[in-house]
């Protein structure tokens, strides 16, 4: 008797942490339903490939406005990102390249953005480094350029003029080299999009969609994942997770038709 009302009590608290541990949200705008202007937010993808189509459009549909976005780069003239820079609701952005944006050039060079440009691999470690509790760290890439030295332009003025120029950074040398200091990122929301995930929120990413998409994550205080097939808990190997659940806080299923959503920068014939 008393082993039976173990079993069952056992069987309850599963049953339990169960329930809390599902991450699944209603849809896309529940899942942003506390962004706010100002907050910032880092976003999968590379180019076009494996951005949060879903999510990106849902946070534009939510209307909020000044806020930063940190990603690899910033959409292309209307599609990704590019749908919120177009809007005007990107106050600043930290990436590693502007692309074939040219709204992104042009705001920039307007005095109408400011634009922190950092090398690409340094975003990706500062976005994992953010996630994994690490403050800065030192790297080689940018000693002795103005990466390290200062006087970026990150923001212009009207008249084409510098108005805000990035400040010189601390360099020191280890073992003969110099390194700079970099800064980890952390940011109030993360917006990814993967291949297959459970409702605890594991990851796998498909393909070359695996770019920026697990260091954003792991940014976010709150990271929302949009997921192009929704599976039970056990059902990915551990060995196919690339992402584990606690970098994740919400997941949102995608509709068949969400899921066939994938641009193409450039198509090219040959």
């Amino acid at each position: 008797m008393r082993r039976d009302r173990a079993v069952r009590a056992d069987r309850a608290v599963r049953a339990d942490r169960a329930v809390r541990a599902d991450k699944v949200a209603a849809g896309a705008a529940e899942a942003l339903a506390d962004a706010r202007d100002g907050m910032s937010f880092a976003v999968g993808g590379f180019g076009l490939s494996g951005i949060p189509n879903t999510l990106i459009r849902a946070l534009f549909d939510s209307g909020v406005t000044g806020i930063t976005v940190v990603s690899n780069n910033c959409g292309v003239d209307g599609a990704g990102l590019g749908l919120l820079l177009a809007d005007r609701r990107i106050a600043r952005v930290i990436a590693s390249y502007v692309g074939d944006n040219k709204e992104f050039a042009r705001q920039y060079l307007a005095g109408e953005l400011e634009v922190e440009l950092t090398p690409q691999g340094t975003l990706a470690e500062r976005l994992r480094a953010g996630g994994s509790g690490i403050p800065a760290f030192y790297t080689p890439a940018g000693v002795g350029t103005p990466v390290a030295e200062g006087g970026l332009p990150w923001r212009y003025s009207a008249d084409g003029s510098v108005e805000l120029a990035s400040p010189p950074k601390e360099v020191r040398e280890f073992d003969g080299g110099h390194y700079v200091l970099e800064r980890g990122i952390r940011t109030d929301f993360a917006l990814v999009r993967a291949a297959r995930g459970d409702r605890h929120g594991n990851l796998a990413f498909g393909k070359s969609a695996r770019n920026f998409n697990p260091p954003a994550a792991m940014a976010g205080r709150i990271t929302v994942a949009e997921v192009e097939e929704l599976v039970d808990p056990g059902v990915l190997h551990p060995d196919e997770i690339h992402l584990p659940g606690v970098f994740v806080q919400r997941v949102v299923a995608l509709t068949p038709e969400e899921a066939a959503d994938k641009g193409i920068e450039k198509r090219t014939v040959t």
